[in-house]
This record gives structure tokens, sequence and C-alpha cells, in this order.
């Protein structure tokens, strides 16, 4: 096995690592010393990789960022391609894919914001550029922003144990949330009403 693979294998182990002992005994018990030990590996190899615990934490968050970017291509171009908003469609099955992702994923990205707040930053600036192509391919960027924030409200109220919906009406609203059809229709009837006063 030659070194770059080697340390990718390390890396994987580290991660997975990591969000087993989030799931398991939560974010506050995430230690250099507790990742070795759940990992199999010696502190000074894992320091080979990380030198801190917020580079494990960064880590996470870019292990997370790569699998729902990844997911975010192969849906757009498999299925999002054929709606008249793709961006959007994609961004709410994005929501409605990190529902569905074991817990200790939320938690580790819980976790990981809870110890670094600065690390959000990656998510502001992935999150606007998402949202610029969203409003640039909207016939009504407005609406298309409430639909993307309602179904990014779904997410983080699951997420965060809130949501008071089943599994089934949540997603139903996330059915909705991606019917272009519907939100025209609805565009139409306001400005119908509007128009009338």
């Amino acid at each position: 096995m030659d070194n770059t693979t080697r340390s990718e294998r390390s890396r994987n182990l580290v991660i997975q690592a990591a969000l087993t002992i989030i799931a398991r005994d939560g974010a506050g018990k995430l230690t250099l010393d507790a990742i070795a030990r759940e990992a199999g590996i010696s502190k000074g190899g894992l320091m080979h990789q990380f030198r801190s615990k917020g580079a494990v934490l960064q880590a996470l968050l870019e292990h997370q960022v790569e699998y729902f970017e990844k997911f975010s291509g192969d849906y757009m171009a498999n299925d999002g391609a054929a709606s008249p908003e793709p961006h959007l469609t994609t961004q709410i099955e994005v929501a409605r894919e990190a529902i569905s992702q074991p817990q200790s994923v939320a938690f580790a990205i819980l976790g990981a914001i809870g110890e670094e707040p600065g690390l959000l930053s990656m998510f502001r600036d992935i999150d606007a550029s998402k949202l610029a192509a969203i409003k640039a391919e909207a016939a009504d960027p407005e609406m298309a922003t409430l639909r993307w924030m309602a179904a990014r409200g779904l997410l983080l109220s699951a997420l965060f144990g809130l949501c008071p919906l089943s599994d089934e009406e949540r997603e139903q609203l996330f059915d909705h949330l991606r019917d272009s059809k519907r939100w025209e229709t609805l565009a139409r009837a306001a400005k119908k009403r509007s128009t009338k006063k």
C-alpha cells in the first residue's frame, strides 16, 4: 500500500472514529486521545494527520461537504436537470437527504460548530453560492428563496429534534416544495388577486 492510500485510509478511520464518539458519547467527549483509541491508531499517528481537535472537526465538516456536493452533482445530472428550476430542486433534495443521514452526522456538525464557531463560514460561503444559482434560474427569485429556506427549516428542525411532523408529513412537504407547477399557480393567483384590488 502506497503512502497516499495509507494516509487516506488513516484519515477515514479518524473521521469515522470521531463520528462514533460524538454519536455515542457526545461532542464534549471528543478528544485526540479518545479518537486515537477509537480508531485503533497511536496518538502520534493521529497527530501526524491532524495537529489539533479543531483540525479533526474541520475534517468532519469537509467530509460532509464532499458527500453533499457529490450527492448534489449526481442528483443534478440525473434528476434535477429535467426540472424548470434544477438548482432549487437539487437543494431541496439535498435537505431531504441530510435528514435521512444517521444522527451521528448531525451531532458531528453541531459538535464541530459548538467547538469551533468559525467553521460556520465554510457553510455560509457555500450557501451563498447555492442561493445565487437558485435566484439566477428562478422566474420568481423571492419565491424560490422561500422554498429553499423552508426546506432548510424542515432539515434543521428535524436535526434538532424539534419537528412535530411525522416522517410522512415531512416527506409530503418536501414533495410540495419541489413542485414548481404548484408554486407557479400560487404566484399567478396571488398576482391576479393583487391586480383586482
